[in-house]
């Protein structure tokens, strides 16, 4: 009788096992084995060349991090800094490009930073040593932290500091080029607590996602230039389109007390009405206008979820996800998918200051 019960017993331990391992964040282990090599590699199988970037790179370590999948943590970031960044995230910002260089060549294609890519990876690693109590990432976070702070910010007149998208090629003597979804505001206002120049960044963002949505809908790129301010009008008209898509992202994962969120709701609520009224959210705008075209991908949708107010709309976009999933050649509305599902299940939030918190005691949401 007593060998019965052992044996029953160990089923039982067994099967609650199984279901912990089956029941962790099902998109998460798919996204795992569709874009992810054994050695941390997130591959983007779109492009010939098989490209990894420290966005994608980045932004797996953020769904690593949420899921407590420590082991993908530790092979992405072993990978990242290898690869991207000479062997030392102290000592160099990684590159933003790799893949296959020529026939007999996987290296960097492109030696110049990202710095949406630099800020992901500094604040998870950050939140990686507070929430797994490891100083090794925390000083790695502090690190590279202060190199962005470095080489990727700029003080720009009539504005002050700002976040550059890369450390080279964006910034002239009179001009600057900016992308409103490179700082999400949760993130700009987690890093304060670091002192300068992050107070200030965090102020100057809000105004660049504000002033340069003047129809409530964000550009993907804008030049701000001296004593002439925001170029919003050019003879080529900026569009709003698979960058900003991440502005809407971003601002609808903001924790309700965070003071920035309400004013950004507010100036972009025009891109929450349009989705309600087609349905699906646009592909392009044009910003000075708010001429809307095309339909955005299932990604996009995803992305509204946070970001939408109304629960009867985001019940269409949810189920739009549900119907059209990403599949293994969809990077891009795959990431933003993890984003914004994964949000809409509960499995993540953000404080009012920016800091995590991971629902790691979830088990068995669906994961479509």
């Amino acid at each position: 009788m007593k060998a019965f019960r052992w044996c029953a017993l160990a089923a039982l331990m067994l099967a609650a096992t199984n279901l912990r391992a089956a029941c962790t964040w099902p998109a998460w282990e798919q996204f795992k084995k569709d874009y992810i090599s054994e050695s941390g590699r997130v591959i983007d199988p779109s492009d010939t060349r098989k490209i990894t970037t420290s966005e994608g790179q980045s932004y797996a370590l953020f769904f690593a991090l949420a899921a407590n999948d420590r082991k993908a943590f530790d092979q992405l970031l072993t990978w990242t800094r290898d690869n991207l960044a000479g062997g030392d995230l102290h000592d160099r910002l990684p590159a933003w490009l790799w893949g296959q260089k020529d026939k007999d060549t996987w290296a960097v294609i492109d030696s110049n930073s990202a710095s949406d890519a630099d800020i992901w990876i500094a604040w998870s690693l950050l939140e990686a040593g507070r929430l797994w109590k490891d100083p090794d990432y925390t000083r790695a976070g502090k690190a590279l932290l202060k190199r962005i702070a470095r080489e990727e910010v700029v003080k720009v007149p009539g504005l002050g500091s700002m976040l550059l998208p890369g450390k080279i090629g964006f910034a002239e003597e009179n001009a600057w080029r900016f992308n409103p979804s490179y700082l999400p505001p949760q993130l700009a206002s987690y890093f304060t607590r670091f002192g300068a120049p992050w107070k200030t960044l965090r102020e100057t963002n809000q105004r660049l996602l504000l002033e340069t949505a003047p129809k409530g809908f964000s550009p993907d790129w804008v030049q701000y230039q001296k004593n002439k301010g925001w170029q919003l009008k050019q003879d080529k008209a900026l569009v709003g389109s698979y960058d900003a898509i991440r502005v809407y992202l971003w601002v609808g994962m903001m924790n309700d007390k965070d003071p920035q969120k309400a004013r950004l709701l507010a100036r972009f609520q025009p891109m929450a009405a349009v989705t309600t009224k087609q349905a699906i959210p646009p592909e392009k705008v044009d910003v000075a206008s708010g001429k809307r075209t095309g339909h955005g991908p299932v990604g996009f949708s995803a992305s509204l979820l946070p970001f939408l107010q109304s629960r009867d709309a985001q019940a269409v976009q949810r189920q739009r996800v549900a119907d059209h999933f990403p599949d293994n050649n969809a990077y891009y509305s795959y990431v933003l998918t993890l984003f914004g599902q994964g949000w809409d299940q509960h499995r993540f939030r953000f404080t009012e200051k920016g800091e995590l918190i991971p629902d790691w005691g979830q088990e068995c949401a669906s994961s479509h």
